[in-house]
C-alpha cells in the first residue's frame, strides 16, 4: 500500500513538474525518447526581448531559448537541431541573437517555417544550415520598424540604417537570396496594404534562394540525419 502511494507521488510529481516546464519554456521532453539525439526549439508567437509583452500575446522568450541553444552545444548527446517557426517576428535584437546563436552552433541544424516566419523570424529561419518551408507558410519581408517615443533626429534615422544594414547582411550571408533582391522585397510598394514590403508564401521563397526547399518536418529530419551521417563521417576520417 505504502509503495502504491509511493508510486502515485512520484507520478504526480513528473506530472506536475512537465506542466511547469511547459508553463514556463513552452518545452516538453515527451516528443524526444530518453536517447533521442535530436532537439526540437521552437519559436512560436512574438520573440519577445527587452519589452515584456501583454500577458494575452503569445511569445517566444528569448531568455529562455539562449540556456537550451547553450546546452545543446556542450550535451555530447544532442548531434543536431530541429528549429520550428511560426513566428509573427518581434524584437530585432533579440532575434539577431538567436539567429547568431544559432548560426554559430557547431551541430548540424535544420529549421521549418510553418505558418509564417515574419519579420525578424527571417534571419533566424534562415541561420541553420538548412531550411524548409511548407507550400501554405508565409514570410513578410519590411524595413525595420520602431515603437514609442522616437526622437527626430538624423542620428535616429542613422542608427535604424545600421540596424536594417545587420539584418541584411546576416540574411544575404546565410542564405542564397542577392542583397539587391532582399531590399526590392523589403521596399516593395503595394504588396502590403498601407505599407512597404512584400509577403513571400512557400515556393517563392525558394526561388528568391531565401530558403532552401519546400518540405515539412518528415523532409527536415531527414535532412537533419543526412547531416548528422556526414559530419560523422567526416569525423571518422579525419581520425
Amino acid at each position: 500500500m505504502k509503495q502504491q502511494k509511493q508510486e502515485t507521488k512520484e507520478k504526480e510529481s513528473q506530472s506536475s513538474s512537465l506542466v511547469e516546464k511547459i508553463q514556463q519554456l513552452g518545452q516538453s521532453t515527451i516528443p524526444n525518447a530518453p536517447d533521442s539525439n535530436i532537439h526540437v526549439l521552437s519559436i512560436i508567437g512574438q520573440v519577445e526581448g527587452h519589452v515584456q509583452l501583454p500577458p494575452q500575446n503569445k511569445t517566444t522568450k528569448y531568455e529562455h531559448l539562449i540556456p537550451q541553444i547553450i546546452a545543446i552545444e556542450q550535451n555530447p548527446k544532442i548531434e543536431g537541431l530541429v528549429v520550428v517557426l511560426n513566428t509573427v517576428g518581434g524584437d530585432v535584437e533579440a532575434g539577431l541573437a538567436l539567429s547568431e546563436m544559432i548560426a554559430s552552433l557547431s551541430k548540424p541544424t535544420v529549421s521549418v517555417v510553418l505558418g509564417g516566419g515574419h519579420s525578424i523570424g527571417v534571419p533566424i529561419s534562415v541561420s541553420t544550415d538548412y531550411s524548409f518551408i511548407t507550400p501554405s507558410a508565409t514570410m513578410t519581408i519590411h524595413p525595420i520598424r520602431l515603437t514609442g517615443l522616437v526622437i527626430g533626429v538624423p542620428q535616429t534615422f542613422e542608427y535604424i540604417d545600421k540596424m536594417q544594414e545587420r539584418v541584411l547582411q546576416f540574411v544575404t550571408a546565410h542564405s542564397n537570396i542577392k542583397e539587391e533582391k532582399l531590399k526590392e522585397l523589403m521596399f516593395e510598394k503595394g504588396n502590403l496594404t498601407r505599407d512597404i514590403g512584400t509577403n513571400v508564401v512557400g515556393q517563392d521563397a525558394v526561388k528568391y534562394g531565401l530558403i532552401n526547399e519546400v518540405g515539412g518536418i518528415s523532409g527536415a529530419m531527414s535532412k537533419l540525419n543526412e547531416l548528422i551521417g556526414s559530419k560523422k563521417d567526416s569525423q571518422e576520417l579525419i581520425q
